[in-house]
């Protein structure tokens, strides 16, 4: 390892914690390559609730998670990429929407809306994302169609970059090697700001 390349905060979805198998996957895979990963579990989860807390409480989670990966590895937030699964990475992205400073987005299965109910689209904070985005997800994902996902994100200002895994689902099971190709370079390939 040559140094500090960045770092990503990593946040599971409604049913999973910090320990996912997609998530460990990932951070096994960066580590090595120089990135802080920090894997997080949301306050519902900590507790031994089955049910996620209100947004306001899921955005204060990421955020202080967020400042304690820019902490630990000496980064500033600006340097500091954010994502996950499903819940996770959209509580992810809409905290960078709200504000929170992030070199990047990597969004696992984004939940673009509940299965069967494509007009419950959650993109009202799409037009707010400025830093790059990658989506990763499957080609038969009930959460979203690879049609449904890029007609929604022609919303995003910043640079858009999509990774379809062939017949996955939203769970994306036995997928993990794909989306660590996926990730990896992807994040390698960013500049990081200075600031």
């Amino acid at each position: 390892m040559t140094g500090t390349r960045g770092g990503l905060l990593l946040a599971p979805g409604a049913g999973a914690g910090r320990n996912h198998p997609t998530l460990v996957a990932l951070d096994d895979a960066l580590t090595p390559l120089g990135w802080i990963v920090g894997r997080m579990d949301f306050p519902f989860r900590q507790a031994g609730r089955r049910s996620p807390d209100r947004p306001a409480v899921l955005l204060s989670a990421v955020r202080q998670e967020a400042a304690g990966v820019a902490e630990r590895s000496g980064l500033k937030p600006g340097r500091v990429a954010l994502g996950g699964r499903s819940m996770g990475g959209r509580m992810c992205s809409m905290a960078v929407a709200d504000g929170l400073p992030a070199m990047a987005l990597v969004l696992i299965s984004y939940p673009l809306h509940p299965p069967g109910r494509p007009e419950r689209q959650r993109t009202e904070h799409f037009a707010r994302l400025g830093c790059p985005c990658l989506f990763v997800s499957g080609t038969r994902d009930a959460f979203g169609s690879p049609a449904e996902l890029e007609a929604a994100t022609a919303a995003i200002p910043g640079a858009v970059s999509y990774v379809w895994l062939d017949g996955g689902d939203h769970g994306l099971r036995r997928r993990d090697p794909e989306v660590v190709a996926a990730v990896s370079p992807w994040l390698s390939g960013l500049r990081s700001p200075r600031r």
